[in-house]
């Protein structure tokens, strides 16, 4: 059935049924690929069809990508950002991936960590009395949960929605105020202790479900109040039906009721910082397209939000940020979240380099045989855990996050390299999807050992990003990737236009709509606008490449070196730092 922008978007901050319609309908995207490598095509068509198959009816209306994998719930640290991911795709059901939390976002601004089908509401009977922490939202028929903060992996990928779909400025003032409307909560709430340093107060707050960083700390599980879980305010834990409703995973893993002093959350925390960062940025950006003279005002506020991050949680001497405990005390150990911070674009271009290149790729800490566990391996609280734990084993939302981590601070050959790890280990492993990797060897584990959703769109971005097209929407940019060694064909739609990227015997041909647009060596990027006109070359294969570039009648040879940006003539435009031996 094919759906309105009003059907889709609705009301996106729950307003007033009287409302016109936004739009007649979105472009149609869709996108083709075949390669020479027999294993990364089965893998790519097994990844098209389970990604197909986590699209469900959510409501009577929308049609919604859910995580998968054992996860039938929309949860906001992955379905906006899946959502987007998928929109080359589908973008209708990329932007009912951003209206299911929109729509149920709460009166005092807060949005929900996850969000209940109606069907499955109504079988339990939540529609009538839902749990508590949990809303019945009649207008979209959802139930809205409001246990935890779950994350915010929703300001950015609600901005390229605009793009994907049109640029309806409807949808964006409606945006603006959504996001706004969330901040607002974030500050008025979460800086328990007024010290400028936002806080979560348990450990579904972050999504880092049974990470034993928290659990050691005793940070309740859930937490559907608005003052923190601290104090005599608190719910008392010693108390056998409050620690078990709200303590649940410390109950599961028979740990003793800890007493109100052993709880130590609030934690200052650089995810929660980060969503703020993250919001106000994309504030800035949609205030700039509004033109409503905001810009500079949400652009200081989020650099505002930056420097106290730095000033508080930062530690230059370690190249890391540590959140700390409700005593001010830090946590020591050092955490994949600051990659989650990375994502959300908080730290700055040195700090991210530092990061990479003192922790990411340390084979000690988080550059294992199978990359990226959650803490790092040399530490004490590292623990090899399957299941559903943010305590040591590489997560599929990892590896998804990883891209636009790397790639906001111009880690391109980064990518690739994760890119061509994870690829490896989800070929050996039957083309199956999990939701966490056993960071040794890659077996899989979670919930089910299939059809996890990050997993599977994780692995077609990274297949985009070596043997493909992606387009920056946002930007009005597209990247034509092409590493050597294979032959392939890419193709990527959108509404009217079709771009097609072949690669044979070392050349790559780019097309738009059947029309030759210029030709290089594999083993590189090449970045246009999305007519076609070559802007920039691009460094994204670990090792030095020579390219030669066939451009509008002119031919151009580059030696491109990992992670530098080039001009078509081959001058050097901006580089980030790829300086270290890869293990």
């Amino acid at each position: 059935m094919k759906q309105t922008l009003l059907a889709v978007v609705i009301l996106l901050v729950a307003a007033q049924s009287n409302s016109q319609a936004i739009g007649s309908g979105v472009p149609q995207t869709g996108v083709t690929f075949r390669i020479d490598d027999a294993g990364l095509q089965r893998l790519f068509e097994a990844a098209e069809a389970k990604a197909a198959s986590n699209i469900v009816q959510f409501t009577p209306e929308m049609k919604i990508l859910v995580e998968g994998g054992g996860y039938e719930n929309a949860w906001i640290e992955t379905q906006p950002m899946g959502g987007e991911m998928y929109a080359k795709r589908n973008i209708e059901v990329a932007l009912n991936n951003q209206a299911v939390f929109t729509l149920s976002q709460r009166s005092d601004g807060r949005l929900p960590g996850m969000v209940i089908a109606t069907e499955s509401a109504r079988k339990m009977g939540w529609d009538k009395a839902p749990p508590e922490g949990m809303v019945w939202m009649p207008r979209p028929r959802v139930v809205a949960d409001f246990e935890m903060l779950q994350g915010y992996c929703f300001p950015d990928p609600a901005w390229r929605l605009y793009f994907w779909a049109g640029k309806d400025k409807e949808y964006l003032r409606r945006l603006y105020n959504v996001l706004e409307a969330y901040d607002t909560y974030l500050w008025r709430t979460r800086d328990s202790n007024g010290d400028g340093l936002l806080e979560t107060w348990c450990v579904w707050d972050t999504g880092e479900d049974h990470s034993s960083r928290l659990l050691t700390r005793n940070a309740p599980t859930r937490w559907p109040f608005d003052f923190p879980p601290f104090g005599s305010r608190a719910p008392d834990p010693q108390d056998s039906s409050v620690f078990h409703r709200y303590w649940l995973e410390s109950a599961d893993e028979k740990l003793p009721p800890p007493t109100r002093e052993q709880v130590m959350v609030p934690f200052a925390s650089m995810d929660v910082m980060a969503y703020s960062y993250a919001g106000r940025a994309t504030l800035a950006k949609t205030s700039h397209e509004l033109g409503n003279g905001l810009e500079a005002y949400w652009r200081q506020r989020a650099q505002e939000v930056r420097q106290q991050l730095i000033n508080g949680l930062w530690d230059p001497s370690r190249h890391a940020c540590f959140d700390r405990d409700r005593t001010g005390r830090r946590l020591e150990e050092l955490i994949h979240n600051n990659l989650r911070c990375m994502w959300y674009g908080i730290f700055t271009q040195e700090m991210a380099d530092n990061f990479i290149k003192y922790h990411l790729l340390n084979p000690n800490e988080f550059w294992t045989p199978v990359p990226l566990p959650s803490i790092a391996v040399n530490e004490p609280l590292y623990r090899n855990t399957a299941g559903n734990s943010w305590s040591g084993q590489p997560q599929g939302l990892t590896y998804q996050r990883a891209i636009g981590a790397l790639e906001n601070y111009r880690h391109y050959a980064e990518v690739t390299l994760l890119g061509q790890k994870l690829l490896k280990v989800l070929i050996r492993n039957g083309c199956k999807f999990p939701q966490q990797l056993e960071a040794q060897t890659g077996k899989p584990s979670g919930p089910k050992d299939d059809g996890y959703g990050p997993m599977i769109l994780a692995s077609l971005e990274y297949i985009s990003r070596m043997h493909g097209i992606y387009l920056d929407v946002a930007r009005e940019r597209v990247w034509w990737s092409a590493l050597a060694g294979t032959d392939f064909n890419y193709t990527q739609r959108w509404g009217d236009r079709t771009w097609a990227l072949t690669s044979e015997k070392g050349c790559v041909t780019a097309r738009l709509n059947n029309r030759y647009l210029f030709s290089w060596t594999a083993g590189a990027r090449v970045v246009t606008d999305l007519q076609g006109a070559v802007l920039e070359v691009v460094g994204i294969d670990p090792a030095p490449q020579s390219v030669m570039l066939r451009n509008s009648g002119e031919q151009h040879e580059l030696a491109v070196k990992p992670n530098h940006v080039y001009r078509p003539d081959g001058l050097v435009i901006r580089t980030a730092p790829f300086d270290y031996d890869v293990p």
